[in-house]
């Protein structure tokens, strides 16, 4: 089993990508980051406040020798808006000398109530920032066809939802994830799926990697929780454990139970 994680030209020993977003502080967030020992960060270059109300700047935070930056177009609802603000964040990115230049999260969202992708398009910018030079990882929902219409478009890495954006409802349908990791890896089995939104708790994320995701993609989990660096480090560990079960094999389901000691050559007590 590979235990490095592969995603175009990119390769990370963590398969756990966290976010920048919803925290109390900048040095809440830079505690979280490192526990959560993750190598890949996401930053909304729409939504993101580079600032805070003291003037800092989130970049100042970021140990861009150790954290690779995944900007994200969260928060745009067109194909063009997305399109847009990849290559803003491209060329902020290239300023700073970061890989992060090189590709995109890529979101487009369909309202304001669910956060849910936008298919169509999702589907259109994916071709478009794919054909702009992008390594392309994109947001989806959990519907197996549309995944393996996305990779056939050219993405890098397709990342179906959990559940809801900020949700914390965890794997609502895991069936729809299998199926997806099926399709998706169908004659390619180092295509590179990530899990991600949705994520309330450590278990979520290993229920995510026991089905057989590459990676899982957080933010609320962790940002919101009662302590974030403890959150962070469970999280860490939840993608491991996760990881090791699925490469291990798990026992199959039975309806019945099955006895750990067999009852072959059992003393009768009764003679």
């Amino acid at each position: 089993m590979s235990t490095a994680l592969r995603i175009g030209t990119f390769e990370f020993h963590s398969r756990l990508f966290v976010g920048t977003g919803k925290y109390t502080s900048y040095e809440v967030m830079q505690q979280a980051l490192a526990a959560a020992r993750c190598q890949v960060v996401t930053v909304a270059v729409r939504r993101e406040r580079l600032y805070d109300s003291q003037n800092r700047s989130l970049l100042d935070f970021l140990d861009l020798k150790r954290y690779t930056i995944l900007p994200n177009t969260a928060g745009c609802f067109t194909a063009e808006d997305a399109i847009r603000h990849a290559r803003l964040a491209r060329e902020l990115l290239e300023g700073l000398n970061n890989p992060g230049s090189k590709w995109v999260k890529l979101e487009v969202l369909a309202d304001k109530k669910t956060l849910l992708p936008d298919p169509v398009a999702t589907l259109q910018a994916t071709r478009e920032l794919v054909r702009d030079g992008f390594t392309v990882l994109v947001y989806t929902n959990d519907d197996p066809v549309l995944c393996r219409q996305l990779k056939e478009a050219g993405a890098a890495s397709v990342m179906p939802a959990g559940a809801p954006i900020g949700s914390g409802l965890g794997i609502l349908n895991p069936n729809n994830i299998r199926i997806a990791l099926e399709y998706l890896k169908e004659n390619d089995p180092d295509y590179p799926v990530i899990v991600d939104a949705g994520v309330g708790t450590a278990s979520d994320v290993t229920v995510a990697m026991e089905l057989g995701a590459d990676g899982v993609l957080l933010n609320t989990g962790v940002a919101s929780a009662r302590d974030p660096v403890r959150m962070a480090t469970a999280m860490y560990h939840a993608i491991e454990a996760g990881r090791l079960a699925w490469g291990a094999g798990r026992i199959p389901k039975r309806a019945y139970a099955t006895a750990s000691s067999t009852f072959d050559g059992m003393i009768n007590s009764s003679q």
